[in-house]
């Protein structure tokens, strides 16, 4: 059986063409091959099937790689040559995803961010369980160095259930203290309000506190519609005019060395408010660094008597009310006294003086005759027309209300009408020469964007406001008048000064403590814009020969800021001495008396010839 399993070698197989005849002298025969000898042989038809399959293979292969350099090329052309330049592209197309918080952003009429909100991390601890609190208090104080050891030692040594360590951490704090391993210690999510521009706008947007409610400003005056919804809130304001006010206004009371300053620049069209700084101001993102006189707001809050300013309404309401006229005037060759006090005229021409020559000179005697002809009654109605008694009616809470005489007697009509006596912000002052501007036409002002022109209230007539607009710009081309300074090649600017004595301590005057301002317009053609600027107790240097006055200090700051914010508006300069610009900005006065006709005629006259 075991034989039966016994295995077999098998032959070891021949290739074909190996094979021999066996025979005896086989071996005789058999000779070494060479290497060649031992490869198989080639057939013609495999070889040709090898070549043929990697051509195929390559020419496969190259024509799918030029199809992709084809396609390649093809858009790029289309991109670079053919689409259109103004389609968007998607790596400029890509948005931020909005971010959900408490209160909404508030914009620039332009779109510009003002102020927003933040998500922050707050450092909460639990006393109760801290297992040492003095260590717990250095080891916070080193990632927290503006917090006091001692006092936080305090704080976490107290028997109560919570305190906060920190409002507003960063995550490079939030993770050192996570390393520090502190037990008793807790994390919240928060919002903080973050004003980008800084200081720039700090009396209009105000701020808020530690737990975000408005304190001042529009964050105050405006909480309900900023936690009411998601939109931004538009404002008047025009970011680019609001740096070259800050900016011009900043560098005049650093060089006349004034304790403060106010400015506006006001749309006598539409009343919203372009620009509006008060200085010192303050950085509402660390409001309480700065002292408390740097959050007044200078420029509606704070009262003052402006000065010469006044004698612009002063002018429109007499014209206004027909007790004078262009060809009229007033004698003003010696002071007019009452009682125990005095009214002179600082440049004084000791004569008589027409209308528009007690404008351009500025004559206290000629306005406080041109007002005793009014009368007490009439000039204060035309003040409450003008909203010179009341508060400004507008969103921000520092709102100053005037200070006027109670009994109103003729002593103070005088007064009042060259700027004393009576005490209004400088919004107030400006919003009422837009009104002369407006064709006599008074708007409410405001810091809100506005989508339509408002409707007004008449407070003169259109003969008066045309006027005044004469007189304003004359001002600033007669030799005489006091805005030459302010005056800017191309943009038709006119304007009027102030100059008025501060109220000291015993309850009279100062005379070396000024308010001086000056307030313009332009052009004067149609005007656009009212610029006021304000130096409170400016002091005079060797480029104002001493001289601390409002054509000195305040009308080239005025013009400065014209120069700068007219291109930004998209006022176009135009030739002063065109005959359409002369012919519009001629006064015409009516026929009257012959002899104030002549005084009229040789003042404008002489005016031509200098």
């Amino acid at each position: 059986m075991f034989g039966l399993l016994k295995r077999t070698r098998r032959p070891t197989p021949v290739h074909p063409l190996e094979q021999r005849p066996r025979g005896a002298d086989y071996r005789a025969e058999r000779k070494p091959k060479s290497v060649v000898d031992c490869a198989p042989a080639r057939t013609d038809g495999v070889f040709r099937q090898a070549i043929e399959t990697g051509r195929t293979r390559l020419l496969i292969t190259g024509a799918v790689m030029a199809l992709a350099f084809m396609a390649v090329g093809s858009r790029v052309v289309e991109v670079s040559a053919l689409a259109d330049p103004h389609e968007p592209k998607s790596l400029t197309a890509v948005r931020a995803e909005k971010v959900d918080t408490e209160r909404a952003d508030i914009v620039d009429r332009n779109g510009e961010l003002l102020a927003t909100s933040l998500q922050t991390v707050a450092l909460s601890a639990n006393p109760r369980r801290l297992l040492d609190p003095q260590d717990a208090a250095r080891k916070l104080a080193s990632v927290l160095p503006e917090l006091d050891e001692n006092r936080l030692t305090e704080t976490l040594s107290k028997d109560a259930g919570f305190v906060w360590v920190h409002r507003n951490l960063t995550p490079r704090q939030q993770h050192e203290i996570n390393r520090l391993g502190v037990a008793g210690v807790d994390f919240h999510r928060r919002e903080t309000r973050v004003y980008p521009q800084g200081p720039l706008l700090s009396h209009v947007l105000g701020y808020t506190d530690i737990d975000n409610k408005g304190l001042s400003g529009l964050e105050k005056s405006l909480e309900d519609r900023l936690l009411a919804s998601d939109e931004p809130v538009a404002l008047s304001i025009d970011l680019r005019m609001q740096h070259v006010l800050h900016d011009e206004l900043s560098a005049a009371v650093e060089e006349f060395k004034a304790i403060g300053g106010a400015g506006v620049v006001l749309d006598v069209k539409t009343g919203e408010v372009a620009a509006l700084v008060s200085l010192p101001d303050f950085d509402p993102n660390h409001p309480t660094a700065t002292p408390a006189d740097a959050r007044f707001n200078r420029t509606t809050l704070g009262v003052y008597e402006l000065g010469s300013t006044f004698k612009i309404f002063n002018t429109a309401m007499a014209l206004d009310a027909g007790t004078v006229t262009l060809a009229g005037g007033y004698d003003a060759s010696e002071p007019l006294r009452v009682a125990r006090y005095a009214i002179n005229d600082f440049h004084a021409e000791n004569r008589w003086l027409s209308v528009p020559e007690i404008f351009i000179h500025s004559s206290n005697i000629g306005s406080a005759k041109m007002a005793l002809e009014v009368g007490p009654a009439g000039q204060k109605d035309f003040m409450r027309r003008l909203g010179f008694l009341d508060r400004l009616d507008m969103e921000l809470n520092e709102a100053g209300r005037p200070m006027y005489p109670r009994t109103w007697r003729p002593i103070n009509t005088m007064t009042i009408s060259f700027g004393h006596g009576l005490s209004v912000t400088p919004l107030h002052l400006a919003n009422g020469v837009a009104a002369m501007l407006n064709d006599g036409v008074k708007l409410q002002p405001t810091l809100l964007k506005r989508t339509a022109r408002p409707q007004g209230e008449r407070v003169v007539s259109s003969a008066a406001a045309e006027a005044v607009a004469k007189l304003m710009r004359l001002n600033a081309t007669h030799p005489d008048g006091s805005g030459g300074k302010a005056d800017v090649p191309g943009y038709l600017v006119g304007g009027k000064t102030g100059t008025a004595e501060k109220v000291g301590a015993s309850g009279g005057y100062a005379r070396k403590a000024l308010i001086s301002s000056f307030v313009a317009a332009f052009p004067m053609t149609d005007p656009r814009y009212v610029v006021y600027v304000v130096l409170d107790e400016p002091k005079g240097n060797e480029s104002t020969f001493g001289f601390a006055t409002g054509g000195w200090v305040a009308a080239p700051t005025a013009g400065r800021i014209i120069e700068r914010i007219a291109p930004i508006a998209g006022v176009q300069p135009q030739d002063p001495d065109a005959p359409e610009i002369l012919r519009a900005m001629a006064l015409t006065p009516p026929a009257g008396d012959q002899q104030r006709l002549a005084s009229f005629t040789a003042t404008m006259t002489a005016a031509i010839n200098d």
